[in-house]
């Protein structure tokens, strides 16, 4: 197989992308010996995920790079550009959040997720794993320090103020040097320095107890313990008390386990952890996980200490920051302790894992098999909603081997009001598949449509108006609302699905989770229109704050839970007052 085009790779580094039969690039891997990498893949047995990446590949390119920092620099890139199923598919997708301190004049903390990387100014901490301890610092953090807490200067002082968690900057003198220090403190306490901040705790936890208000001491010792129990038990002995990660992996039966310790101010704060199926070697893998996860953050280490398998000096060269692989002393027991950790879940994870995997390509295999179909990898599936023809929507899911990828999920609101199923499934398979037409995007290898042979066939008529060949499929359901018999083949019919078998509970899984994504958007829809309509009504909200709050609040229940003071940053006192009584009034 590619024997030919195999004995014109050369031994030198660089990049290759493997395509499938519609020149899709599926997948990006690096080498500093293309030939050997290559063929790798072509002159022996495989097995899993990178079995079925071979009988995918129908050709391939690469590029030749001067050295391996270029060939790591362009891999990144293209995998950007590509986004292959098989480097994503099973890698670490989530947005972490890290914390903001903003470099205003007066400061705010908060949550932040979505970042540019060139645009940012700001001081960034993070990227944070656990959500939940990275919202409860912040919380504790406005709490302690007094920072401005609004977007927008306000003509008097808020809630905030009353209570102490804000120095009113909207109307009060607040000298620089304070500014400063509480910046100075919360900027330490960030970098892993606890003393400062739990000694304020503790001095306001004394002074409450000493003048009787002991349920206020009460709250500052619970976030006492909160900062102690998170923080000083997990002390690392590490004497330059840099900012580190640690790497650490496991990789056994075609599953790699990766673990990234994150050592701040000497002290484990938290971790990022993953297991997935091989597709290139592990030194191929690791490297791929590391660059990846580098590349997506913008607050990173000093250094990060990995496996000896690991290129460092070319992942200094790409980065801004060192990569170290210690011999001996503390730094050496922290990476035999990322180790254990990864051989810990790997041991942990791989029993569920294989039983899953076992089942996807079982449901998958007999779908292929009575469908007549050389391939599944990629199902889309749609389904409608709408009440007594208003609010028409639809959702479109879908699943890659056999797996939801939520990035590629998309929600269409349809322009007719009229109650036509058939009507909007031309209207939605139209627009879906004309996009991918017109902007190239990757095509399914199957559709499934929530409905009878009425909805197939409108959806076979649209895709073969487009000019395209994928085929379409129905999912029937019995009297008691349960799927029951995949309509498919063509002529269409009824073909039988075992209740007990992987391919039902597949079935069953993908239809519940388009119909669950469509409800949850019909209900946003209509909960939006309806929002407007009353918003129509109250005297004092015009066009613009009509927007305004639309915007913020999106849902009448977002609506109902927003205090005054929160409706007051888009409405005069007056208005708000009123519109808050009449949302409490209300029965949505």
């Amino acid at each position: 197989m590619f024997k030919e085009e195999l004995s014109l790779v050369p031994h030198l580094p660089g990049c290759y992308l493997m395509r499938n039969k519609d020149n899709v690039v599926i997948y990006v891997g690096k080498s500093k010996n293309l030939k050997n990498r290559l063929s790798s893949y072509f002159q022996r047995e495989h097995t899993g995920k990178t079995m079925m990446l071979v009988r995918e590949i129908d050709h391939f390119e690469y590029i030749v790079t001067n050295t391996e920092m270029e060939s790591l620099l362009l891999e990144i890139n293209l995998i950007k550009k590509y986004n292959p199923k098989y480097n994503i598919l099973y890698r670490d997708d989530k947005s972490y959040p890290y914390i903001e301190l903003t470099n205003e004049k007066v400061p705010r903390l908060r949550i932040v997720r979505r970042i540019n990387v060139k645009k940012i100014k700001n001081n960034l901490f993070g990227p944070y794993p656990n959500v939940g301890a990275a919202k409860k610092v912040v919380e504790i953090l406005n709490r302690i320090y007094p920072l401005r807490k609004c977007n927008t200067y306000e003509k008097r002082e808020c809630l905030y103020y009353h209570i102490g968690e804000c120095l009113g900057y909207c109307t009060k003198e607040v000298s620089e040097d304070k500014i400063k220090e509480m910046k100075s403190e919360i900027i330490s306490f960030l970098n892993g320095n606890t003393k400062i901040l739990t000694d304020r705790l503790k001095e306001k936890m004394l002074n409450y107890s000493n003048s009787m208000e002991y349920e206020k001491a009460k709250e500052y010792k619970d976030l006492l313990d909160y900062i102690n129990i998170t923080t000083e038990k997990q002390k690392v002995d590490l004497s330059d008390n840099i900012n580190i990660d640690v790497v650490g992996y496991c990789a056994k039966d075609n599953y790699i386990s990766v673990q990234i310790l994150f050592i701040r101010g000497s002290k484990l704060l938290d971790r990022n952890r993953n297991i997935f199926p091989m597709v290139g070697d592990e030194v191929e893998e690791l490297s791929n996980y590391i660059s990846n996860f580098y590349s997506k953050n913008v607050s990173n280490p000093k250094e990060v200490l990995v496996p000896n398998i690991i290129d460092t000096d070319t992942f200094t060269s790409a980065f801004d920051f060192k990569f170290i692989t210690p011999i001996k002393g503390e730094k050496k027991k922290i990476l035999d302790l990322a180790y254990d950790n990864a051989r810990i879940y790997f041991e942990e994870q791989m029993n569920f894992i294989k039983r899953d995997e076992d089942k996807i390509i079982n449901a998958l295999e007999e779908l292929k098999s009575k469908l007549n179909l050389s391939r599944v990898d990629r199902i889309e599936l749609f389904d409608n909603s709408n009440l007594f023809g208003n609010y028409n929507v639809s959702g479109m899911v879908v699943f890659v081997m056999g797996k939801p990828s939520k990035n590629d999920y998309r929600k269409f609101k349809i322009t007719s009001d009229v109650n036509d199923d058939y009507g909007t499934m031309r209207e939605v398979i139209y627009r879906r598949y004309f996009r991918v037409l017109k902007d190239n995007l990757e095509k399914p290898d199957l559709i499934i449509v929530d409905g009878g042979v009425g909805q197939i066939n409108v959806a076979r008529e649209v895709i073969l108006s487009l000019g395209l060949d994928i085929p379409v499929v129905g999912l029937k359901k019995d009297d008691k609302h349960s799927t029951n018999v995949l309509l498919g083949l063509d002529p269409i019919q009824e073909i039988e699905i075992d209740k007990k078998s992987d391919l039902f509970l597949l079935l069953t899984k993908m239809q519940t989770e388009v119909h669950n994504f469509t409800i949850s958007y019909h209900k946003n829809i209509r909960s939006k229109g309806a929002l407007s309509s009353i918003l129509d009504n109250i005297e004092g909200i015009g066009d613009i704050r009509k927007n305004k709050l639309l915007k913020k609040y999106k849902t009448i229940d977002n609506m109902k839970k927003a205090s005054l003071d929160d409706l007051e940053e888009i409405l005069p006192k007056d208005i708000a007052i009123s519109f808050k009584k009449f949302l409490e009034e209300y029965d949505s």
